[in-house]
């Protein structure tokens, strides 16, 4: 009875993490360059003395998908959209190098580059600034251009773009990063596209089925449990009578 009780309690927790990685990804339907989470479980038997007849289901991360989002026109001259297998350079909070796929480029205050959460992006020099009142241009390549009033185009640096060889983890801020740490080199043959964004690669009608499905199975999974109760409330009455 108990090993019924450990195989209904542990799909139920496999299944309520599978929900909230699902609710997390339906979300974030709308945000420019997210990655759904994707998540895998696989079945542990649990050691100890005598025989391993209890199970648990643990989550097996198996990263993100890696799929490119529908790309959109804008006609903004700092949306970019990163293509292929790319990324874009920024610097994060804590300092380091990470990457990311969102393109809503602005400036801030001192003429800096930065995403709409206010982190440097990065060029293949470090952090990017832009003249004041300056009309911008990026090319294919990631060249940024600049033109204050009526005189001539300046080169303000390039984008830092990077195409990693191996999948990258994502971290607890959003960002990407090499699952062995440090920074990857720029990548010439990198493009961007100007004037459009890359939307997120979740597709919010297979989430929302999927999101129903995970409700379905931990629901069977709590029958489950509620029978291994009612079972054991039987032996109970059978053993007191006698």
């Amino acid at each position: 009875m108990d090993r019924l009780i450990y195989l209904a309690m542990s799909g139920a927790k496999a299944t309520m993490q599978r929900q909230d990685t699902l609710a997390n990804n339906l979300a974030n339907a709308s945000t420019t360059g997210f990655r759904a989470e994707m998540q895998a479980f696989r079945a542990v038997p649990v050691r100890g003395d005598g025989a391993t007849t209890r199970v648990y289901a643990l989550e097996s991360t198996i990263g993100h998908n890696d799929a490119p989002g529908p790309v959109a026109s804008t006609g903004r001259a700092l949306d970019v959209a990163v293509e292929g297998k790319s990324w874009l350079a920024v610097q994060a909070l804590d300092g380091t190098e990470a990457y990311t796929r969102a393109g809503h480029l602005q400036t801030n205050a001192e003429g800096q580059l930065v995403t709409p959460e206010g982190l440097p992006v990065l060029g293949d020099g470090g952090p990017i600034t832009l003249p004041l009142n300056a009309t911008v241009e990026v090319s294919a390549t990631g060249n940024i251009s600049t033109t204050v009033g009526n005189g001539r185009p300046q080169s303000a640096g390039r984008l830092k773009l990077v195409t990693p060889e191996a999948p990258l983890t994502r971290g607890t801020d959003g960002l990407f990063r090499p699952r062995d740490g440090g920074d990857l080199p720029a990548d010439p043959a990198a493009r961007v596209q100007s004037g459009a964004l890359e939307g997120s690669n979740v597709s919010a009608v297979e989430t929302m089925v999927a999101m129903i499905a995970a409700a379905r199975q931990f629901e069977q999974q709590m029958k489950m449990l509620s029978g291994a109760e009612q079972r054991e409330q039987g032996a109970a009455k059978l053993l007191s009578s006698q």
